[in-house]
C-alpha cells in the first residue's frame, strides 16, 4: 500500500492542496473548522485498502490552499465549484463526496449544484436543510438576541481572528476538547451574554482530547499558525450571500443516494435535530441515519473505526461497488 502524496489542483481560479490514497473510484473528503486534510487520516488508508481512490482536500482559505482575500470568495456556490472542479481536475466524471462539519453544506452544495459530479453524498454533523425562506443571520439574530452566539460573534472581521490567533494551539485545544465526547454530561453549553468572547463561553478543564495526541495537535498549530484564521472564518460570514444567490434555484431536494452520519452528544446535532428528522423529505435517497453513542461534533476523529464501517457499507452498497 503506497503512503499518503500530496500535491495541488487548480479548480474554479484557485489553488488547492489535497492528500491522496489508493487507486479506484473517487471519494472525496471534506473537512470542517477549524481542521484541515487532516481530520480524515484515519479514514485514507482502509478507503484505499478497500479498492478507493481517498482524496482528502483543504477548502480555500484552510492549510495549504490558496486564501482568496475577500470575504465574498467563500460563499457555498464558490466552495461547491471548487469541489465539482476538482473532480474534474482528477480526470473523473463523478465522486463520492463526503463532508464533516462545514464540509457537510459543501457536499450538500454540491449535490445539489452539481448532480452531475456527485455519484453519492455522505454529510457528517451538519443536517441538510435546503433554503429557509427568511435569512440566516436575521434568524439566529432574531433566536438568540442578547445571548451569545458564535457564528453572530464570528461576523465581524477581526474580531474573532485575534482572539483564536493569541494562542493558536491553546485555541485549537480548548475548541476540539469543548464540543467532544470528553465534556461530562450538563458541562457543556451555557447561555452567556452577548458580550463575552468565545473562549468564555467553551468548557475547559485543562486536558488534551481524547482523540487528538500532542503530534496531532502540533500539525493543526502549524498548519493554523500559517494560514491564519481569516479564510476559515469567512465562511461563517457568507451565510446571507449564499442564500441569496441560492434565490434562483427552484429545487432543494437532493436526488444521489445519501448517508448521514454524526454523535449523540455532539451539540450541532442536538440543537439541529428538528432538520435531521425532516431530512427524508429533502434527501429521498437517505440511508437510515447514523449516530454514534458517546461521540461529540468531531465524529471521524472521535469514532475512526465506526466511522470507517458505515463509510464502507455505504459505499459497497452504491451501484458498481468499488468497481
Amino acid at each position: 500500500m503506497s503512503a499518503i502524496s500530496h500535491r495541488s489542483v487548480q479548480t474554479n481560479g484557485v489553488r488547492l492542496h489535497i492528500a491522496e490514497q489508493g487507486q479506484g473510484p473517487l471519494v472525496v473528503m471534506v473537512h470542517g473548522f477549524p481542521e484541515s486534510w487532516y481530520s480524515w487520516r484515519h479514514q485514507m488508508e482502509p478507503l484505499a485498502r478497500a479498492g478507493y481512490h481517498a482524496v482528502a482536500v483543504d477548502l480555500r482559505g484552510f492549510g495549504d490552499s490558496e486564501r482568496p482575500q475577500a470575504v465574498a470568495a467563500y460563499d457555498q456556490v464558490e466552495l461547491a465549484a471548487d469541489l465539482a472542479g476538482l473532480v474534474d481536475a482528477l480526470g473523473e466524471q463523478s465522486a463520492v463526496i463526503v463532508g464533516h462539519d462545514w464540509g457537510a453544506p459543501v457536499v450538500w452544495h454540491t449535490a445539489l449544484l452539481h448532480p452531475h459530479k456527485v455519484r453519492a453524498v455522505v454529510g457528517m454533523s451538519a443536517p441538510y436543510a435546503g433554503r429557509s425562506s427568511v435569512s440566516p443571520l436575521s434568524r439566529m439574530r432574531e433566536l438568540f438576541k442578547d445571548i451569545f452566539f458564535y457564528m453572530l460573534y464570528f461576523q465581524t472581521e477581526g474580531v474573532a481572528e485575534a482572539e483564536l490567533e493569541a494562542d493558536v494551539r491553546t485555541s485549537l485545544r480548548k475548541f476540539f476538547l469543548s464540543i467532544s465526547g470528553d465534556v461530562p454530561e450538563g458541562a457543556g453549553f451555557k447561555a452567556h451574554p452577548k458580550t463575552a468572547k468565545l473562549f468564555d463561553t467553551l468548557y475547559d478543564d485543562g486536558r488534551m482530547p481524547s482523540f487528538l495526541s500532542e503530534a496531532d495537535l502540533d500539525y493543526y498549530t502549524e498548519q493554523y499558525t500559517r494560514s491564519g484564521f481569516r479564510g476559515p472564518l469567512n465562511l461563517y460570514r457568507n451565510f446571507d450571500r449564499t442564500w441569496e444567490r441560492l434565490g434562483t434555484q427552484s429545487d432543494f431536494k437532493l436526488t444521489q443516494p445519501a448517508l448521514f452520519l454524526g454523535g449523540d452528544r455532539d451539540p450541532v446535532v442536538l440543537f439541529n435535530k428538528r432538520l435531521l428528522e425532516r431530512m427524508p423529505e429533502l434527501v429521498p435517497q437517505l440511508r437510515p441515519i447514523k449516530l454514534f453513542p458517546g461521540c461529540g461534533h468531531w465524529t471521524q476523529q472521535e469514532r475512526p473505526l465506526e466511522t470507517n464501517q458505515a463509510l464502507l457499507e455505504f459505499l459497497r452498497g452504491l451501484p458498481g461497488g468499488a468497481g
